[in-house]
């Protein structure tokens, strides 16, 4: 666990999650998942999915995008609109590869395939393995691109693959359903052969060495001559491409991944002599995180002449420098970051924090307004209420601070101590404000809890 005195970026841990859930003891030994936030990521992401899912009829803000790291090639959507992305998968493919996994996920979620799963919903350890993922997704810190990191036990990992490994009947119909809507957008399905042709190798190892995607996503031989079939005779997009800026922002999403995750190997891939953005995005963060700041200071300064309104690039600059105790000096660029994509929660997160360790009290409004409209943006995150409880108790603003410890205890599922201050801020604060409303909402939603006999 990384201290919250020096964090990663985009990608930083903040704290070990609490809220687990029993698992057999059979199962104790268990993987650790670490879920991540980055804006431009999930940005990303977005702008893959969007058109697919409108093509579907389905409302792109009601989907969510979940991170983790881990080097698998693994996807998979779970309970309801949620799709879960490895950052393996992310790094490892190529665009008309991760596409196609997009369009194949997005399937699942357009067929139902698992509410359709409700037999599997009755194993206790099921429900915990879910409510674990999204509690997890939903108690990741906002602000300065922190992650947050859960254990998940051995019982529960082996419950997720057993529920989330969908039947040959459902992995067709979601194949069927991403060559019929990429088909409708006008793009090609080439990267669903490409990656079912990489995958069908591993069938052939024992399940202890495969990847994790086969684990989920039966593969059989018909799949891949189904996925050839529609590419080669009833496509007409096989040759078409992707919108142009795509392929920018996969170049800049994978060197970005990589450097942050795989250092070492960013430093040998995008070398000092590179003149394109996405190597010299790369390479700085590569540099920053293995500790040669200037010199990745000095690429943050190019990339931002280059581009002056790229609100990521103003991130990482300031991200640089937080880290590395010039506190006053990420202030700038951190606002510029916020200046140029306001509504990026996790840009005014990170904004916030450093107003509030710049330690000078006449930044606290300004802080306490960037970290009201981080918590208003990003609601189920604890982290950003946690900084704005930092912000009012330093303001000596009571009422505020009850208030805000309520909710940042919430987000996090400790229901004793949301019940507790939220009970302080009806309290003192003045009645019908909408602070008092929702401490009110909070007191009722606590009481009513199943979960509120738990110790």
């Amino acid at each position: 666990m990384i201290a919250l005195s020096k964090r990663l970026s985009m990608l930083a841990v903040v704290w070990l999650v609490t809220a687990m859930l029993a698992v057999q003891p059979a199962f104790a030994q268990g993987r650790q998942m670490q879920f991540i936030r980055d804006t431009e990521i999930e940005q990303t992401l977005k702008a893959f999915a969007t058109p697919i899912l409108q093509s579907a009829g389905i409302v792109p803000e009601a989907v969510t995008i979940a991170l983790i790291k881990d080097d698998e090639l693994n996807a998979f959507v779970a309970a309801g609109q949620n799709i879960f992305w490895f950052t393996g998968m992310l790094m490892d493919t190529e665009l008309d590869e991760l596409i196609g996994v997009m369009a194949h996920e997005i399937g699942h979620i357009s067929g139902g395939h698992l509410a359709r799963g409700r037999n599997a919903m009755e194993d206790a350890a099921v429900v915990a393995t879910l409510s674990t993922l999204l509690g997890l997704a939903a108690a990741i810190g906002a602000g300065r691109g922190d992650v947050g990191a859960g254990v998940m036990g051995g019982g529960q990992e082996v419950a997720r693959r057993t529920y989330l490994s969908h039947s040959r009947g459902q992995e067709g119909g979601a194949d069927e359903f991403a060559f019929t809507h990429l088909e409708k957008v006008g793009w090609p399905a080439t990267g669903m052969v490409k990656l079912m042709s990489r995958l069908m190798d591993q069938t052939l190892l024992p399940q202890s060495r495969q990847v994790e995607y086969l684990l989920t996503h039966p593969l059989q031989s018909n799949r891949l001559e189904a996925a050839r079939n529609f590419v080669e005779n009833r496509s007409k997009h096989s040759n078409s491409r992707f919108p142009e800026p795509f392929y920018e922002y996969h170049a800049r999403m994978k060197a970005k991944l990589m450097g942050f995750i795989r250092p070492q190997q960013a430093l040998r891939k995008f070398d000092a002599a590179a003149t394109d953005i996405p190597s010299r995005y790369g390479r700085a963060i590569a540099l920053y995180q293995t500790g040669s700041v200037d010199e990745a200071l000095r690429l943050m300064d190019g990339l931002i002449k280059e581009e002056p309104e790229n609100p990521y690039f103003h991130e990482l600059k300031g991200q640089i420098l937080f880290e590395n105790s010039r506190t006053a000096d990420s202030v700038p660029p951190y606002r510029e970051a916020v200046k140029l994509m306001p509504e990026a929660g996790l840009l005014r997160a990170a904004l916030g924090h450093a107003l509030l360790e710049a330690g000078d009290d006449k930044l606290l409004d300004e802080a306490i307004l960037n970290l009201g409209e981080a918590t208003r943006l990003e609601r189920r995150s604890s982290l950003p209420w946690r900084l704005l409880a930092s912000a009012y108790s330093r303001a000596d603003m009571k009422p505020q601070l009850a208030y805000a410890r309520a909710e940042e205890a919430l987000a996090r599922g400790d229901i004793q101590a949301a019940k507790f201050h939220a009970d302080q801020a009806e309290r003192m604060l003045p009645a019908g404000s909408p602070e008092w409303l929702r401490a009110q909402d909070i007191r009722v939603l606590v009481e009513n809890s199943p979960g509120r006999q738990r110790g």
